[in-house]
């Protein structure tokens, strides 16, 4: 496993946002004439880049493809202000900003873009997808879809006393921000019966384990007006590009339900796991199996266009 990228900016909407790009590797098979397939990948749910996408970019640049992977404005090394406020239009903007960046990069092919998400991230590259005709393939790990599914779960989980709390502090959080005042924060994760965004049983321990030296476990607590109008399915049925899902079927924090729903209108190829949401990323049970299943999705969709630009090429001499 190589851990060769090189740091890039650009910018979304005037503000300047860090990335990491990781070359293909030098034999990959996916190379033509017009360069190599490119994901773009972002960190779900007030995550950043250096908490546990790295596994996934580096073993899928090996593979021979290239990867950007980037911080959303506000988090991470990104820049941006007010910070840790979870914006899901301003994230979609950013991703469409990151991937002009990545097909902007020497030896990469438009062409072949492919879209990479986990949890809120996956629910981001669906919706990105479904306004684009230039994706050739997108990849939804534990897709987050629907806010509202994804409140319910939580009320199953926590109470209403602490949904009704959280309810009354983001809007005193909203409040504050449309009024310039200081935006009130919350823990993202926390262990069961504290005051955060997500406690279920060992969600503490499994987010800070994969947390890097920028991420922050804060969030603004209007995040959750946001999360109540979110749904990522609206325009699945416009989305040309190849989809791969993985569910985990026992998810609690992204229904998996919501996910089999969207998966279907978007025509998408389904993988399920035994596992809950976090035990899909690197150092858990069902990481190689996830990525591999990625790899071999992304194998049957862009190896052709590498072959056929080698016969395209062949045929004009």
């Amino acid at each position: 496993m190589t851990d060769d990228y090189r740091q890039i900016s650009f910018s979304s909407h005037g503000t300047t946002c860090d990335a990491w790009f990781f070359s293909p590797a030098s034999d990959s098979p996916f190379t033509g004439p017009s360069g190599s397939p490119v994901v773009v990948m972002a960190h779900g749910f007030g995550g950043t880049k250096d908490s546990g996408l790295a596994p996934f970019a580096q073993r899928l640049a090996d593979f021979g493809v290239a990867v950007l992977a980037f911080d959303y404005r506000g988090f991470g090394a990104s820049e941006g202000q007010p910070r840790q406020r979870v914006s899901m239009t301003a994230q979609a903007q950013d991703y469409h900003a990151a991937i002009a960046a990545a097909i902007a990069q020497s030896g990469v092919d438009p062409a072949r873009t492919v879209l990479w998400g986990v949890s809120q991230s996956a629910g981001h590259a669906l919706s990105v997808a479904a306004d684009r005709t230039d994706i050739r393939a997108v990849i939804a790990m534990v897709p987050m879809i629907d806010g509202l599914s994804a409140g319910r779960n939580a009320l199953a989980q926590v109470g209403i006393g602490a949904v009704a709390r959280s309810a009354v502090t983001g809007v005193r959080s909203a409040i504050a921000g449309r009024l310039r005042g200081t935006p009130i924060m919350m823990p993202l994760v926390g262990r069961p019966g504290e005051r955060a965004a997500l406690t279920a049983q060992g969600y503490f321990e499994a987010y800070t384990a994969l947390a890097g030296p920028t991420w922050r476990n804060e969030v603004d607590a209007a995040v959750g007006l946001e999360l109540g109008g979110y749904r990522a399915d609206r325009h699945l049925d416009r989305v040309t590009a190849a989809v791969l899902v993985q569910i985990a079927d026992f998810d609690r924090a992204a229904p998996p339900h919501a996910a089999a729903k969207a998966a279907f209108k978007a025509r998408a190829e389904v993988r399920h796991y035994p596992c809950d949401h976090f035990d899909l990323f690197a150092g858990n049970q069902w990481f190689e199996a996830a990525l591999a299943h990625q790899l071999h999705f992304l194998r049957r969709h862009l190896l052709d266009g590498a072959r056929n630009q080698v016969r395209t090429t062949e045929d004009k001499a």
